[in-house]
């Protein structure tokens, strides 16, 4: 069962990543999820860790880790997959996508998701 909606090249869409842009940079955490669905567009999944490192009102070192599910379709799901391994540092562009599906339970559940448009190994 896919629960991803079919991505469409169109006008309206380009225009749309100008209105809903994401730039994150972050490590790995693990490896490319790759495969190729029945219609035959491919997805690429991967989580990405990034760091704000701060201090609080007592002076003390805080770090907040945040994880983001990337999601990479066509071209770019097969480059994800060649080159992002688990550990490495990535800077992405991309478009931050919320959606909901129901579990095997019957249970409503809601995601949200970067799909990546492009990124660059750091390291």
């Amino acid at each position: 069962m896919n629960n991803y909606p079919e991505m469409k090249e169109t006008k309206s869409r380009k225009m749309n990543q100008l209105r809903n842009k994401v730039q994150l940079i972050g490590n790995l955490g693990k490896d490319v999820e790759f495969k190729t669905l029945e219609s035959g567009q491919m997805l690429a999944r991967v989580a990405l860790a990034t760091k704000d490192i701060f201090k609080n009102q007592k002076g003390e070192k805080v770090v907040d880790t945040q994880w983001h599910t990337l999601v990479g379709w066509g071209k770019t799901a097969e480059n994800m997959n060649v080159f992002l391994k688990k550990g490495k540092q990535v800077a992405i562009n991309g478009q931050l996508k919320h959606r909901s599906y129901e579990d095997k339970e019957g249970t409503k559940k809601y995601v949200s998701e970067i799909w990546v448009s492009e990124f660059m190994l750091l390291n």
